[in-house]
């Protein structure tokens, strides 16, 4: 992730294995992790069951939350690409009952790859 990514609170991609490693007591066993971005010291996983949404609070990051949404319960999300002036991508993902999660991607992160893991796995 760049440093100027970070500051910014746009998200970067991340090693898949090196995720499963460092979260796989999130894991159900056989799940699989296929894609990660991280946001400073946050992070969200997409799994072949759910995603995964790790977010470290507080000033040290000890107290973790970590938010479980299956893929069935996406009701629909929308994927804004970066611009000319605008340098971040945005993707939203509202959950059943109307709760929306907003991310920004750097120009680094392929969006359309993001968007078609989200098609692929709410599609199920």
């Amino acid at each position: 992730m760049g440093f100027l990514d970070g500051i910014t609170g746009n998200a970067s991609r991340v090693d898949p294995a090196g995720v499963a490693q460092e979260y796989g007591r999130l894991l159900a066993q056989g799940e699989q992790v296929h894609a990660g971005y991280q946001l400073v010291r946050d992070v969200f996983i997409f799994t072949d069951r759910r995603l995964i949404l790790v977010d470290k609070q507080g000033v040290t990051g000890r107290k973790v939350q970590y938010h479980s949404v299956p893929y069935k319960s996406i009701t629909h999300f929308s994927v804004e690409t970066a611009g000319t002036f605008d340098l971040d991508a945005e993707l939203t993902i509202w959950i059943s009952g109307g709760q929306g999660v907003t991310k920004q991607f750097g120009r680094g992160v392929d969006v359309y790859e993001v968007q078609a893991l989200l098609a692929a796995f709410v599609a199920r």
